[in-house]
């Protein structure tokens, strides 16, 4: 396991700039440019988030050394791209895993893994096949043909073959968006689990705020070629200064502890830095396991006096820190503390009005549902 100090002098620094104009066979308009200076933690799961064509993947494949732009780029000390030099992506020492997986139809899954070892990089972190397949429970998918996998089955395939190469950096580009939304469920808690088991530091790029929540610990917003806002994942998300615009998707994440478990109804109880939350029973969850919650700012109503005779079960003393209006939108988004955790409520501006709120004021928090996502 890495210390503190050894993980702080460990990361990503990037400074690029290219107009469309110096790619071919890329479909952007002439117009397009990418311009961005920013750093990127060498651990845990780091989001590039934003829109459609924003330029998420063309930033990706600058990084693999896919496509060359002005600049530079760092990893970890070593110099991948500056005045002087470019490293072609086979000696960058990372891995690359697409939106669709691209396996070796002609190997069975036991032979696109083989491939990969034959390829990894000697001083890489060394994998432990053995555990890397049970990991991802490719067990009793090793003898099939890839033509027989589902599409959920080849891209956890996809992604240990990138791992057993060794690399020392993950590039995932929107891995999930070619699945259906039972296959996404699917490989979801994987890449959970190798965020938490694997020191290996994993970049991904997606458009889907669920994924990203459930996900990273960093994150970095595109907009327009543009780095709109980039920091740790709960501060970025609770921050109305930044012109981060998700609509009925904003809401807040938050790490919390289960502490205890109500069999009879299929309930647990989650405490944080603040309160306590009763949230649905999930399986293989057990007490003391650390926890994300997600709470839309939808599913947050507000009142001046708590509220004993209601269905809501989790009501909590909350103190208003910011309110965001807008003249010509209908909705407001308030910024709350509960303790020292912050959180998203989103109101209608006539909702405010009739309150009379005002930023210090004191309130209870209905939590209409907050979801446990990991």
């Amino acid at each position: 396991m890495r210390s503190d100090k050894n993980s702080q002098k460990k990361q990503l620094a990037i400074k690029l700039k290219y107009t469309a104009s110096q790619f071919k066979n890329q479909a952007v308009e002439a117009a397009f440019v990418l311009q961005l200076d920013i750093t990127i933690p060498s651990q845990g799961i780091s989001a590039i988030f934003g829109p459609s064509g924003c330029g998420k993947t063309t930033l990706l494949r600058c990084i693999a050394g896919l496509e060359k732009a002005q600049g530079t780029i760092q990893f970890n000390h070593h110099i991948w791209q500056d005045d002087k030099t470019f490293l072609a992506s086979h000696h960058r020492p990372l891995a690359y895993v697409f939106q669709e997986a691209s396996l070796f139809d002609h190997l069975n899954v036991r032979g696109n893994l083989r491939f990969a070892q034959k390829r990894a990089d000697k001083n890489g972190p060394p994998q432990d096949v053995q555990h890397l397949i049970r990991l991802l429970a490719l067990e009793d998918l090793l003898d099939r043909q890839t033509q027989q996998l589902s599409g959920g089955e080849r891209q956890r395939v996809a992604i240990a073959r990138a791992l057993l190469i060794q690399p020392q950096l993950l590039l995932m580009d929107e891995p999930l968006a070619s699945l259906d939304s039972g296959r996404k469920q699917e490989i979801l808690p994987f890449l959970i689990k190798l965020k938490n088991e694997l020191a290996i530091p994993i970049i991904y790029v997606s458009h889907d705020v669920d994924e990203v929540a459930r996900l990273a610990d960093f994150i970095v917003v595109m907009q327009q070629g543009q780095i709109i806002a980039t920091g740790p994942l709960k501060q970025v998300l609770n921050d109305l200064s930044l012109p981060i615009q998700l609509g009925d998707d904003s809401g807040s994440v938050i790490d919390a502890i289960i502490t205890e478990r109500d069999e009879s109804w299929q309930l647990c109880k989650v405490s944080f830095d603040g309160g306590q939350l009763w949230l649905k029973q999930q399986q293989n969850t057990g007490i003391g396991e650390k926890v994300r919650i997600r709470i839309l700012a939808r599913d947050i109503s507000l009142t001046l006096e708590k509220n004993t005779h209601s269905s809501i079960s989790n009501i909590l003393p909350a103190k208003i820190s910011q309110i965001s209006l807008q003249e010509d939108e209908p909705m407001a988004l308030i910024k709350l503390y509960i303790g020292t955790t912050p959180i998203l409520a989103r109101l209608t501006r006539r909702s405010v009005h009739q309150l009379q709120l005002n930023i210090g004021d004191n309130v209870w928090a209905q939590i209409k549902s907050a979801a446990l996502i990991r």
